[in-house]
């Protein structure tokens, strides 16, 4: 049975220990920070949880401790993310194992692809599970953008269940929310880029994937209902404490990519004491304390800590 998927849907970090193992016990209480704040599904295995830098066995272990520790309270979604699509399908059968209720997939990568093959890939994944699929458009990683043309066609036959945009094209994004209504919203469309989200509300979006969501939640679950009931004052004032709190990000000028925002944000957790430290896979080296002063500041500005 497919689950409907709207609403906050944060991409789960994943808290490790000082020797770069999975902290189970952090991951089981920043579970409960989401889930009690009032979200709506989770996002696993994604960008935010630094899937890339996890061999098989750690990718479980995540896996199993939040659907453990979700027990059926809300939708999970599970990233099948990898490079062709023997082996997404290997990571597939394991969201499948783990009672998944839908798996998020790339474009293929590092290959050199095209339109043609990109299309052939979506469709082998869809072919190769009963679970629902998500389109993942991450071009700032994968190289590859997804068209909303294409996102259409594979919507139409029933094969893509969603989109999660990370691509940072409003334009796209505004076009493809078009065409979807125009065809009946056969997908639905998170948007990814959690200090615009109150716009892509308005263009059509149902829901959001922000990696901000791990610290606050239940500012974004605000954001959600004030665009819900039309309150569109609200959710700009919402939407701009927030944007102010992102900026814990650029407050980390000397770091890049996953080490300044995910380091950010693995950060301000710690210093809520949600996780139990801020350490990042190799070769990232975790936030020091001139950092955390700062990102200490934006909390305490923020009214959470």
């Amino acid at each position: 049975m497919t689950v409907d998927v709207t609403g906050v849907v944060p991409p789960v970090l994943t808290p490790l220990t000082a020797d770069r193992e999975v902290d189970a016990a952090s991951l089981e209480r920043l579970v409960g920070h989401l889930v009690e704040n009032g979200v709506h599904g989770l996002f696993v295995l994604g960008s935010s949880s630094e899937v890339v830098f996890m061999d098989p066995q750690r990718r479980a272990r995540v896996l199993d401790v939040v659907t453990g520790a979700v027990a059926g309270q809300v939708p999970v979604l599970v990233g099948a993310i990898d490079m062709q699509v023997g082996p997404v399908l290997a990571h597939v059968r394991e969201a499948e194992r783990a009672g998944a209720d839908g798996v998020v997939v790339t474009p293929p990568f590092y290959a050199i692809t095209g339109p043609m093959e990109v299309e052939r890939h979506f469709r082998a994944i869809a072919a190769g599970t009963s679970l629902p699929v998500w389109a993942y458009d991450i071009p700032v990683c994968t190289h590859v953008k997804l068209l909303p043309e294409a996102l259409m066609v594979l919507a139409s036959e029933g094969l893509l269940a969603g989109v999660k945009d990370s691509s940072g094209d409003d334009v796209a994004f505004r076009r493809l929310a078009l065409m979807n209504a125009a065809a009946g919203s056969p997908m639905r469309l998170l948007t990814g880029h959690e200090v615009v989200v109150d716009g892509a509300y308005l263009a059509g979006a149902d829901g959001v994937v922000p990696g901000l969501g791990n610290v606050d939640p239940a500012g974004y679950v605000r954001l959600h209902e004030a665009a819900r009931a039309g309150e569109w004052e609200a959710a700009r004032r919402e939407q701009d404490r927030l944007a102010t709190l992102f900026e814990m990000v650029f407050d980390v000028p000397d770091r890049v990519g996953p080490a300044q925002g995910i380091g950010a944000f693995k950060t301000a957790l710690a210093e809520l004491g949600v996780i139990a430290g801020n350490t990042m896979h190799e070769p990232m080296a975790p936030l020091g304390e001139q950092h955390a002063r700062r990102i200490r500041a934006r909390l305490e500005a923020a009214g959470l800590a």
